[in-house]
């Protein structure tokens, strides 16, 4: 069932917060930014816990960095030189991290008021990103729908467009299954289900290549507690993990987390080809839901995406979304206890 309340005002607007309820599982969301606000599942003893880092008011939303439960667009992830070729004419689009464009530019999606439905297990969020904004080409139409059924909510993205143009959207939403208050990640078990990567250089934009995991501190196909990991030299530049993984699909789950403290594991699986795996490791501290602080290494992101600079890359599956075409991409975040 979906609910619908009051979440705040934002420059004299009232924005609602709307929660998809089923069991002893519910998920907030917002419309600025098609957000998720909070995820609540019970752990092995029966408590319910808010597993998803967020923010009490609109405007923390609105003027808070680091996107937190987020829709990522119109391109997530990061465009090497904010610039990229598409039909023999250059793009030049915001470059709001040093040279480089991250997450669609200086007004990101996850920045944006979207509009939208509520269903009987579901919500759709539709946003229209006009010709040129941030300079990215053509007349945008896209929508997030969240249902929630079964203990599993998925997230089904769409999205066409009136010219050729770069779509990769994504999900920004930080997790502690241990709650959204208690502090690092250090403690959850990841398991990826990828044997390669993309290798980056400056401003982590990948090179092109794509490399084994073997050998590396990126091999996570048999799970590995992070605080095993998360101090390795290999780690350093990027404070953690911060890496896109090409997953191996088929029947595999792209990741599994898991919490021994309270037991709760989330498994996400996806139709998209690459997952962004990010500790947090440049979250600066700040005040979060109910008072708690929120800083490095207090939750993680699974980006399910196409690859980061894919646009520039053409051995990379390609972000390009043809006039006329429809995007149509799925990832599903199922929790359950251990």
């Amino acid at each position: 069932m979906v609910t619908q309340e009051v979440f705040g005002c934002l420059d004299g607007r009232e924005l609602p917060l709307l929660t998809l309820r089923e069991g002893p599982v519910s998920v907030e969301l917002i419309p600025l930014g098609a957000a998720v606000r909070a995820v609540r599942v019970p752990d092995r003893a029966g408590r319910t816990l808010d597993v998803c880092l967020g923010y009490d008011t609109p405007a923390e939303y609105r003027d808070q960095d680091a996107a937190l439960g987020g829709t990522l667009g119109r391109c997530a992830n990061r465009i090497g030189g904010a610039r990229f070729t598409l039909g023999g004419e250059v793009y030049r689009v915001t470059a709001n991290e040093g040279a480089n464009t991250l997450h669609g530019g200086a007004e990101g999606f996850h920045q944006k008021l979207w509009d939208c439905a509520a269903g009987e297990d579901a919500v759709t969020f539709s946003l229209d990103s006009s010709d040129g904004d941030e300079g990215f080409p053509g007349n945008l139409h896209a929508e997030v729908t969240y249902t929630l059924r079964g203990g599993v909510l998925t997230m089904a993205y769409r999205a066409s467009c009136d010219r050729d143009t770069v779509v990769n959207l994504s999900n920004h939403t930080y997790f502690n299954l241990a709650g959204h208050d208690a502090g690092s990640v250090a403690g959850h078990r990841v398991t990826l289900g990828a044997g390669r990567y993309t290798p980056c250089g400056a401003g982590n934009v990948p090179t092109g290549e794509i490399a084994p995991v073997d050998g590396t501190p990126l091999d996570l196909r048999q799970g590995v507690l992070l605080e095993e990991r998360l101090g390795d030299p290999f780690l350093e530049v990027t404070h953690g993990y911060d890496h896109n993984f090409v997953l191996d699909g088929g029947e595999l789950a792209a990741a599994e987390v898991y919490c021994p403290a309270t037991g709760v594991a989330l498994e996400v699986r996806t139709t998209l080809e690459g997952i962004q795996f990010y500790t947090s490791g440049f979250l600066t501290d700040r005040r979060g839901k109910g008072g708690a602080r929120y800083g490095r290494a207090g939750g993680l992101c699974l980006e399910t995406q196409r690859f980061p600079d894919a646009v520039n890359h053409p051995g990379f599956p390609s972000p390009v979304l043809r006039a006329g075409e429809t995007y149509r991409e799925t990832t599903s975040w199922r929790f359950f206890v251990k």
